[in-house]
């Protein structure tokens, strides 16, 4: 194979969740495409990577100091759902149901890779909760670092006037209890719900 298609499958199979099969159907379509198409592709990116920076309010992809999300005046300030990267505030905005105010971690709490609460965006967290924050969400991911950094957080920030909670999780909408694992399906029966 040319040395050029190498480099290029090589690059696209860094990305995450892009194997080598999808890294090669990709290169070979960007190849089909007229070389401007490839071209506007590479400067978005390397527009996108020069322009976003973190909020410097909640941590959140943005273009000027703040993120649209800190920007707008009409979402509810007394309540803030941490997450740990900006793609989980997409993730969330999509549903449409929530109207407070994010804060992003960077990441979660993990030893073994030596990311610790100094490494995380929670120090400002800390500074914000005392600000007439009535309840923090904690909306980390179901994994072991993302359950770790729930408990830490819960006790690091929960006080008398806090409410502190966590995001429910157990079966996706249109899943199959016979393909569910065994502590989905514990987390769906802690977080059951009473039918009105």
């Amino acid at each position: 194979m040319a040395r050029s298609l190498d480099d290029l499958i090589d690059a696209l199979s860094s990305l995450p969740g892009i194997g080598k099969k999808s890294a090669a159907r990709l290169a070979f379509y960007l190849l089909k495409r007229p070389v401007e198409d490839s071209e506007e592709i590479a400067a978005r990116i390397v527009r996108a990577r020069r322009n976003l920076k973190p909020c410097a309010i909640c941590g959140n992809l943005a273009e000027d100091d703040r993120c649209e999300i800190c920007g707008d005046e009409s979402r509810d300030n007394s309540i803030i759902c941490v997450v740990e990267e900006p793609s989980d505030v997409s993730a969330i905005e999509s549903a449409g149901n929530f109207h407070g105010r994010y804060h992003v971690l960077g990441g979660a709490l993990s030893p073994l890779d030596g990311i610790g609460p100094e490494e995380l965006n929670i120090e400002s967290l800390k500074a914000r909760a005392r600000e007439g924050i009535r309840e923090l969400i904690i909306a980390t991911n179901p994994s072991t670092e993302g359950e770790a950094t729930a408990a830490y957080l819960s006790s690091v920030l929960k006080n008398g006037k806090l409410k502190v909670s966590r995001i429910a999780r157990g079966l996706p909408a249109g899943g199959s209890l016979e393909f569910a694992d065994k502590a989905t399906l514990a987390r769906a029966m802690d977080n059951r719900t009473p039918l009105e």
